[in-house]
């Protein structure tokens, strides 16, 4: 091993320190989970905790290693604003913060129309504070006094690379996720961010998520004994971190990628940026690929659904095993359209925003709170669920331009779940479903960022380092799915097809 690649991947539960060899080979990795700060109420990230942890899982790896570059990959919609003195001036909101609709409406009648600024920036309008903008406007009304304080604003992978190296810029995965900051059409700061009046406070040059940042910091390198040549990426965020792989087995265009996990990313490769005049209000927006181009993008919080409404049916019906498929119970539910699932637990966080989480059993709902329970049994229950969850899926993709013939690959916990990636592919007759095997696949792709920065490969030279297997999910006739779609379409609210 001539090298070793150390990468920072900190997603919103778990955080994590992997090491790759040069051969982007995973040989190690250390996990925690941070309890957040409460600050005058509002739960913040805990920075200081974070980064003692990672400096001293850094430095025992460094011990074993031979570490010459790091990288740093992170969840979306955070930013830090910075302070003179190279810490955050103010407190790191937690994104699932809900100000409430005063706020929302506040931030609208301040910055423009959602639908005009969804046009100009590749965002939708997001409850909580998923659109990094609103978390700044937040940060300015809540923190105002130490808010004058603030000398930059930085992308949280850029924030974490600016406390390694001392060094500050941005790159185009963050900035152009769902924030609001950046006009998409212009290629330069946003109305909002101008608005906000930050567009002085973050430098406004995108570089690729591959370049390097710096050198790391003298500071670092006496803590961590790692030497003062060791680089650090511009780093890049999570989900088309999780594309990198796929872009050098299979190219740029022509699948689509559903990333599964508490947030299910359905991200399409596209070679025009721009929406449709009935896309505009929905929940679709548009990345800025590693390679800055256009990523139409849906989401929903798929896996806080299934664990919230599992551990419900675990608790109402005394069991503890999850069924897994039983075609039919699918069969029969689907035949019967009379017991529907609905989405959201977290309003306004995916494609059907109006619709109130709950089970509709015949017209009589019960939602998820009710102290009563609908009349489905433990694994009609599950299958209510995953169908659900199939539904939701099925709108996100046809939010980001599915079409005959692309290739659609599932990766995370749901390419576990038969029922799931079963009735999905039954579905899509016209499009081959694949379940992956890529393990952490947001980290890969980091590591694979950190070997072009030393190495100055391309990312198709790195295509030979690593396999990835494609195995085929089969289909089964299921002429009842789409019926049934109908009927529950309507009882989420959507009332239309799509």
């Amino acid at each position: 091993m001539e090298y070793a690649i150390a990468v920072i991947d900190i997603g919103m539960t778990n955080k994590k320190v992997a090491i790759y060899d040069d051969s982007l080979r995973q040989l190690d990795a250390r996990y925690l989970v941070f309890d957040p700060l409460v600050i005058n109420g509002v739960e913040c990230h805990d920075l200081e905790a974070m980064e003692e942890w990672f400096t001293e899982e850094i430095k025992t790896f460094a011990e074993k290693y031979p570490v010459k570059v790091i990288s740093v990959c992170t969840h979306g919609a955070t930013f830090v604003c910075m302070g003179k003195e190279g810490k955050n001036a103010i407190p790191c909101v937690y994104y699932t913060h809900e100000p409430g609709d005063d706020f929302h409406r506040n931030f609208y009648e301040t910055f423009g129309r959602k639908e005009e600024l969804q046009s100009t920036t590749g965002t939708p309008a997001f409850k909580a504070l998923i659109n990094p903008a609103k978390g700044i406007f937040f940060a300015q009304k809540q923190f105002s006094d130490n808010f004058k304080n603030v000398t930059s604003v930085l992308p949280y992978p850029q924030y974490w690379g600016f406390r390694l190296t001392g060094k500050a810029g941005v790159e185009s995965t963050y900035m152009g996720n769902h924030t609001y900051l950046w006009d998409h059409n212009e290629s330069r700061l946003s109305s909002v961010a101008q608005k906000l009046g930050i567009a002085k406070l973050i430098p406004d040059k995108l570089y690729k998520s591959w370049d390097v940042l710096g050198n790391i910091s003298d500071d670092f390198a006496a803590k961590t004994g790692l030497s003062k040549d060791t680089i650090v990426t511009m780093g890049i965020h999570d989900s088309n971190s999780a594309l990198l792989p796929h872009f050098a087995k299979k190219g740029e265009r022509g699948f689509i990628l559903n990333s599964t996990g508490t947030w299910c990313v359905i991200m399409n490769p596209v070679e025009k940026y721009g929406f449709a005049p009935d896309e505009l209000g929905k929940v679709v927006f548009f990345n800025i690929s590693a390679f800055g181009t256009p990523i139409k993008t849906a989401i929903f919080l798929g896996g806080l659904e299934f664990e919230t409404w599992s551990d419900l049916f675990i608790n109402q019906h005394g069991q503890s095993d999850i069924p897994g498929w039983n075609e039919d119970i699918y069969r029969r539910v689907l035949k019967e359209k009379k017991l529907f699932l609905l989405p959201e637990l977290t309003k306004g966080t995916g494609q059907f925003p109006e619709s109130k989480a709950r089970i509709s059993d015949n017209g009589k709902s019960f939602y998820i709170n009710s102290k009563e329970k609908s009349s489905a049994d433990f694994e009609t229950s599950f299958a209510l669920l995953r169908i659900s969850l199939v539904m939701e899926t099925l709108t996100a993709l046809e939010r980001t331009g599915i079409k005959s013939g692309y290739d659609v690959y599932i990766e995370g916990g749901f390419r576990k779940d038969e029922s799931y990636s079963r009735l999905l592919s039954s579905y899509l007759r016209e499009n081959k479903v694949f379940l992956t095997d890529i393990n952490e696949a947001s980290a890969l792709g980091a590591a694979m960022i950190a070997k072009m920065a030393l190495s100055g490969k391309s990312l198709k030279d790195l295509a030979q380092d690593f396999e990835i297997s494609y195995n085929e999910q089969g289909k089964s006739s299921f002429p009842e799915l789409e019926d049934y779609r109908q009927v529950w379409l309507k009882e989420a609210w959507l009332g239309k097809k799509l």
